[in-house]
């Protein structure tokens, strides 16, 4: 029983899950074997329900609760060969609209930031809708600076897709790249190797700070302000969906409320 968490782990890894995902699965089953002290079989359903509900007591949010019952799910589905149902729903999660930074406010940011390399960052990011993981591991190879388009690779869900690349960057792309091999890390880190997500996310914090802004945005601010501001220049929402990645369309729909010319236009009666 103490090999559950290693049986999972090599579950996930055969299926090609993320290392993110393996340890945040692996984490949640240590918790929940710890709840049931090793306990597995035969499955409480009644257990389950308390191990969640104790989760809600405690403040964790719905979107993690669901993560616990993910993982337990695949645990007792594909470790264990559980045939019977486990006929628990996941936690509703709130509708968020994301955050938008407008066209002025992108412009700001970047002019906000002294260092080249760390400005081309952002740009860029915003300017193909980069997640800040697909931003830190892109690669010379993945550029094609003669078609204006971007090659991203093993994406979230280990999906490749090809995004559009700015014509106004060119130049400065040209010049970062220039003598380096198609396998380098396009923002490289100065101590080798690629830049890390906190660094890139800092850059992003530091330069919302000192251009003023006080939205609470965030580096996949730049992704979300993408897609709005292509929906606003009329671009076909099924587009905007292939140069996100999104698998399903309802996912690339939600900006349409962000971005809806006739609900901007109604004038408050007051």
């Amino acid at each position: 029983m103490q090999n559950f968490p290693d049986k999972l782990i090599l579950e996930l890894k055969i299926r090609n899950y993320s290392p993110k995902t393996i340890k945040s699965y692996s984490a949640c089953l240590k918790d929940y074997l710890f709840f049931v002290k090793n306990q597995v079989l035969p499955f409480n359903l009644e257990l389950l329900r308390k191990f969640l509900f104790l989760k809600f007591k405690k403040g964790l949010s719905s979107q993690t609760v669901n993560v616990h019952l993910k993982a337990i799910k695949f645990f007792y589905r594909e470790v264990l060969n559980f045939t019977q149902n486990i006929d628990i729903k996941f936690a509703k999660t709130p509708q968020k609209l994301p955050v938008v930074l407008s066209k002025t406010e992108i412009l700001k940011i970047i002019d906000s930031i002294s260092n080249q390399k760390h400005k081309l960052l952002i740009t860029l990011s915003y300017g193909a809708g980069f997640r800040v993981s697909e931003a830190i591991n892109l690669r010379v190879g993945d550029l094609d600076l003669e078609q204006m388009t971007i090659h991203i690779k093993e994406a979230k869900g280990k999906k490749d897709r090809i995004t559009v690349f700015p014509e106004k960057l060119k130049i400065d792309m040209l010049n970062l790249i220039v003598g380096r091999d198609k396998n380098d890390f396009v923002f490289a880190s100065e101590r080798g190797g690629k830049l890390t997500t906190r660094t890139a996310q800092k850059i992003f914090k530091n330069a919302l700070k000192k251009a003023g802004i006080n939205k609470e945005a965030h580096f996949h601010s730049l992704r979300h302000s993408f897609a709005t501001h292509l929906l606003e220049n009329g671009v076909d929402v099924r587009y905007v969906q292939a140069l996100l990645g999104h698998q399903n369309i309802r996912t690339t729909q939600r900006y349409t409320q962000v971005t809806n010319p006739a609900l901007k236009k109604i004038r408050s009666p007051l």
